[in-house]
């Protein structure tokens, strides 16, 4: 039995390939219309801004970002990684390269990237990411060191004391 090799650039030209021929009065007739999104309310992407920043190999900080959430494949990814494996440290880096969408002008973060971070970013994204997957909101509970007064910020927001 001979073995039929397809080559194709990718999945979709295989797709098109291997796809039957449409029907003579199928292919007058317009494709449907997709079926419209329903809104949940759901907020999958959440901003933040580094204490410190991101330079990048120009010598430009970038201090803002964005960070979806996190999915299943995202938490396991991590487990198979031959870095982890040598330094489970090094886990929360291939984490954070996944889920940040953006920093700045970078749209290609990666664990290269997160590497070159301040430690204190770091340590920031770490609770933001923690935030925004396990309680669902990036607001934070402080307390006044002059008047021991409570209350709440937004660790998505501005810097303290902005508006």
């Amino acid at each position: 039995m001979r073995r039929r090799t397809v080559t194709a650039g990718s999945l979709e030209e295989i797709l098109q390939a291997t796809a039957p021929a449409p029907a003579p009065e199928q292919a007058a007739a317009p494709p449907p219309a997709p079926a419209p999104r329903e809104d949940h309310g759901l907020r999958t992407e959440f901003e933040f801004e580094l204490p410190r920043g991101y330079v990048d190999e120009a010598g430009t900080v970038h201090r803002h970002g964005a960070m979806r959430l996190a999915t299943a494949r995202d938490e396991l990814r991590p487990q198979i990684d031959l870095r982890v494996k040598e330094n489970p440290a090094y886990l929360s880096v291939v984490l954070l390269s996944q889920v940040i969408t953006r920093l700045g002008t970078v749209t290609d973060v990666h664990a290269g990237v997160v590497e070159r971070m301040y430690a204190t970013d770091v340590a920031f994204l770490q609770d933001f990411y923690r935030r925004v997957n396990s309680e669902g909101h990036t607001r934070a509970a402080v307390t006044c060191p002059h008047c021991d007064g409570g209350f709440e910020v937004d660790l998505s927001g501005g810097r303290l004391g902005e508006s």
